[in-house]
């Protein structure tokens, strides 16, 4: 039994490697980032320019 445990946390190790598993919530978006907001303020100073 002592042996058993060991093996099989080598093999879900070696799972995880070969195809880990999709989480969403590690790659949930909540919100637009710092990048957006650059874009839009670029985008109402050229809307500001033609008014």
């Amino acid at each position: 039994m002592k042996l058993l445990a060991p093996v099989m946390q080598l093999l879900s190790a070696v799972r995880e490697f070969v195809a880990p598993r999709y989480r969403p919530e590690l790659h949930y978006m909540r919100g637009p980032g710092p990048a957006f907001a650059r874009r839009m303020a670029e985008h109402k100073k050229s809307i500001d320019r033609y008014a």
